[in-house]
C-alpha cells in the first residue's frame, strides 16, 4: 500500500489511482458501468463478474452472511447450529430445519434447550391448539421439555 498526498483534496491517505484517494477517484474519474445483472436481470451498476452488488454478495458470500447472522441471532457458533438443525427431531426431515428453544427463552442457548424442527412441526408446537400433543410427542422421543404453566394452558 502506497501512502501519498491526494492531488485533489490534499489528504495523506492510501492512493487508489491517478494520484487520488479512493473518495476523490470515485467522485471525479470513476464511470460506473450500467448493464443487466446476470442473476436479477435488472439494469444496475455492475459490481463484479457480471453481477450487481446485492446479487454478487448473495452468490459469493451467502455462507459468510448466514454464519454471521446465526452468531448474531442465536449467539451460537455455526458448527453447533448445523449439528442441531441437521434434521427434524420429530420426523427426520432434513431439507429445511428451524431452531427451536424448548423453554421459549431466546437467550437460553444451551445445547439441552435447542432442537431442530421442520417448519410444520415448529409451527405446530407454537400453535396452542396442538402444543400439548406436540410436547407429549417430544417427551416420547426422549426430549426433555420443561414445564411451563403459561405454555400448557387449555381453552375451555
Amino acid at each position: 500500500m502506497v501512502w501519498k498526498t491526494c492531488s485533489n483534496c490534499g489528504k495523506e491517505t492510501e492512493m487508489h489511482s491517478k494520484d487520488m484517494c479512493t473518495t476523490c477517484y470515485k467522485k471525479l474519474m470513476w464511470k460506473p458501468r450500467f448493464a443487466k445483472c446476470t442473476r436479477c436481470q435488472e439494469e444496475k451498476i455492475l459490481h463484479a463478474k457480471g453481477f450487481c452488488g446485492g446479487c454478487y454478495n448473495f452468490v459469493f458470500h451467502l455462507d459468510k452472511t448466514k454464519e454471521n447472522n446465526i452468531k448474531k441471532w442465536y449467539g451460537i457458533d455455526y458448527r453447533t447450529y448445523q449439528k442441531i438443525t441437521k434434521k427434524c427431531a420429530v420426523c427426520d426431515f432434513n431439507k429445511i430445519v428451524d431452531l427451536h428453544h424448548l423453554d421459549e427463552n431466546k437467550k437460553n442457548n444451551s445445547d439441552k434447550n435447542l432442537i431442530g424442527l421442520c417448519p410444520n412441526h415448529h409451527k405446530t408446537l407454537h400453535d396452542f391448539r396442538y402444543r400439548k400433543e406436540m410436547r407429549q410427542f417430544l417427551e416420547e422421543k426422549g426430549i426433555k421439555v420443561p414445564i411451563d404453566k403459561k405454555l400448557d394452558f387449555e381453552m375451555r
